[in-house]
């Protein structure tokens, strides 16, 4: 199992989870020519940075998700990891498949509300129809609640407003700051400034009182929002973008003594998880102190690669380290806001570079096949 005869014998990397994090580490396994196993529980995939589009553009889904075999053969295998042995450096899968590793890079990446994540065991079908029933439901409403200010939330009510200019759109936060704390607070009101252009209404500094009673993603005429500032407001679709949380589904049994509290795995400069130098962790499931993305991903694979590689030769491992923040978000199509190594770039810099296309053409270069 894995690819192609491997130039370094005893050697068999698995890949847990196929994220941003995950085909790059496989692709720079598979272009090193050492033996590897990729692992996911769907079979293509998803380029989520688009996903907030294939939410409200029809269409477009098809574009956000890459057949994993299509690149990866039969390295690729399609399973849901139920725990790693340790001790017999074996990777279980559910059902009682059981994979054996001589290096281990974790990429579980972070789960949460759908559009904004779509972690679930499906077919490359499954998952674009998926999307595109969300998009008749954004399509039938006449008015839309995004719940949750941050990024994620933010990009979407854009992304909705963009759509369809015409559809009553409200975020509400319970912050007064939108966006990402850690972007600039010029960046932050650039976004907030964005969203009112566009006609979003901004309800911050509220919370949803009743959110547990209300039904999410689907199109319900006129359902009664109550906040904690005691408002009413009547919406037709909610869609909840808040709740982000660790995906450490696969391993938290495995290395409970290497949990941090949110369930994010320690690791050290090499990004070796603790107490371990032939397990690496890469992107959002570890602990590294900086914004959760697909960029860094990347980044934490080249290091682990790296490490694997230089581990098998006796050379010295590389280290990781964080830099001033890049983060751009895509406010719809035709708009964005962000900062490259801590400096503020202009809207139509981020609008060009980012939210046209959401990087797309990226994914589909790296998974090396053709865009449909």
């Amino acid at each position: 199992m894995g690819a192609q005869a491997s130039s370094v014998d005893g050697v068999h990397v698995i890949v847990v989870g196929g994220g941003f994090g995950g085909i790059a580490a496989a692709q720079q396994l598979k272009s090193r020519g050492l033996n590897f196993t990729l692992i996911d529980m769907r079979d293509a995939f998803h380029h989520n940075v688009a996903a907030l589009r294939a939410s409200v553009q029809p269409g477009f889904a098809q574009r956000t998700f890459i057949p994993y075999a299509d690149t990866f053969g039969h390295s690729f295998v399609q399973g849901r990891v139920d725990r790693v042995d340790t001790d017999r450096q074996t990777v279980v899968l559910q059902g009682g498949t059981e994979i054996q590793y001589s290096h281990l890079i974790l990429c579980t990446g972070t789960d949460g509300s759908f559009p904004g994540k779509f972690n679930t065991e499906a077919s490359y079908q499954t998952a674009v129809q998926t999307y595109e029933d969300f998009v008749t439901q954004v399509q039938a409403a006449g008015s839309v609640l995004v719940v949750g200010g941050g990024s994620t939330g933010v990009e979407l009510a854009a992304e909705i407003k963009t759509e369809y200019p015409d559809k009553k759109v409200v975020l509400i936060h319970s912050r007064i700051g939108l966006a990402d704390p850690e972007l600039l607070p010029s960046v932050r009101q650039q976004a907030k400034d964005v969203l009112l252009e566009k006609g979003v209404e901004l309800l911050l500094g509220q919370k949803v009182l009743n959110l547990s009673e209300l039904q999410l993603n689907v199109t319900c005429r006129n359902m009664l929002v109550t906040t904690d500032k005691g408002d009413n407001l009547s919406t037709d679709l909610i869609i909840c973008c808040t709740g982000l949380k660790v995906n450490s589904a696969a391993y938290a049994s495995s290395f409970s003594g290497c949990l941090a509290d949110n369930g994010a795995l320690k690791v050290n400069d090499h990004l070796q998880v603790d107490g371990f130098s032939n397990v690496f962790a890469v992107g959002d499931c570890t602990d590294v102190k900086e914004p959760k993305m697909a960029y860094h991903a990347g980044l934490h694979a080249t290091v682990a690669v790296s490490n694997i590689v230089n581990s098998l030769s006796r050379k010295p491992l590389t280290s990781y380290h964080t830099g001033n923040i890049t983060m751009l978000l895509a406010m719809g199509r035709d708009d964005g806001v962000g900062q490259f190594n801590g400096l503020k770039l202009p809207r139509c810099v981020v609008a060009l570079g980012k939210s046209r296309d959401l990087l797309l053409w990226k994914s589909w270069r790296e998974m090396q096949q053709k865009q449909p």
